[in-house]
């Protein structure tokens, strides 16, 4: 019996880097449907893998958190600017960003209370969130003042804090509940209020 060819190493981190996808869009999955505090069993049940898989490639639960949902980040800012060249003014292209953004937040359960939590393994997503989100917003907001479309004086920063509040849900307050009081918001912003 012939000596196994080893596997080459291209294939071994093509291999590693499927199992860590997996396990990302698993934990995405868990965390839209039972929180971020959701058991590593389940997530690792969901990405067919044991659990020390996911402990190898995230030792922490916030490691764990932050690489889910830093794609998802990621992907929300760079909509920014897609929206500001596709769009007909700057308002629709805010409006949508701000659409996407609360589709972000309140589909995210226990994100909210994981950022509020004082976990210094979170703080980190809270600073990769306004750094990268932030900017993004801002661009909008400074197309939006430029065209006239938007009442001065209002910053990123305070109106996605805003957003953030209002999208806060709860028994009597649902995802329909804080996507209308956002457009009011959004409403409110605007130099049509």
């Amino acid at each position: 019996m012939e000596d196994p060819v080893p596997e080459p190493v291209g294939v071994r981190q093509a291999q590693a880097q499927r199992t860590r996808s997996g396990v990302l869009a698993a934990a995405a999955a868990v965390f839209v449907e039972q929180g971020v505090q959701a058991p590593v069993r389940d997530i690792a049940e969901r990405a067919g893998v044991g659990v020390g898989t996911i402990y190898r490639n995230f030792p922490t639960r916030a490691d764990l958190v932050t690489a889910v949902y830093r794609h998802q980040i990621d992907t929300c800012a760079a909509l920014a600017p897609q929206l500001l060249a596709e769009s007909a003014s700057p308002s629709t292209a805010l409006t949508r960003w701000v659409d996407a953004f609360v589709e972000f937040l309140v589909t995210k359960h226990g994100l909210g209370a994981a950022l509020g939590s004082g976990d210094p393994g979170l703080e980190n997503l809270h600073t990769l969130m306004l750094d990268t989100l932030v900017p993004a917003c801002e661009t909008l907001l400074e197309a939006c003042a430029a065209a006239h479309e938007l009442s001065p004086g209002i910053t990123a920063y305070t109106l996605m804090r805003a957003i953030g509040n209002l999208c806060i849900t709860g028994p009597d307050y649902d995802q329909a509940d804080a996507k209308h009081m956002v457009a009011t918001l959004l409403y409110g912003c605007s130099r049509k209020a």
